[in-house]
């Protein structure tokens, strides 16, 4: 689909790790292993000046990449894999990417 932003509800294990999350008015549940990585935000266009000692926080996005598959009547449906971020001070979660899923091309019908 594409890239944009949209807020998500996620549930946690303990340590931060995404299991669950909310979005579209449906649940899904993570089924294979995140990745975690962080990337470089340009703080300087939301932020006036940086407070001190805030420098990891500020300066870092933290993206979870996560394989969700629809739960309740809906898993029969194929996997979906999105791009999620954690705000670091107040904890909420946006959607910023889903990926297409690679679907295996069809043969011409032959005449």
């Amino acid at each position: 689909m594409g890239t944009f932003s949209e807020s998500v509800e996620v549930a946690c294990t303990p340590s931060g790790q995404p299991l669950r999350l909310h979005w579209a008015g449906r649940n899904y549940t993570v089924c294979a292993e995140p990745v975690r990585w962080y990337e470089r935000r340009q703080w300087w266009t939301e932020e006036s000046r940086a407070p001190l000692g805030s420098g990891p926080g500020l300066v870092d996005h933290e993206i979870w990449r996560v394989q969700v598959r629809a739960a309740g009547d809906h898993a029969a449906e194929p996997t979906l894999t999105l791009d999620l971020s954690r705000h670091v001070g107040s904890g909420r979660w946006r959607l910023l990417k889903i990926h297409d899923a690679l679907r295996p091309l069809r043969k011409p019908e032959s005449a």
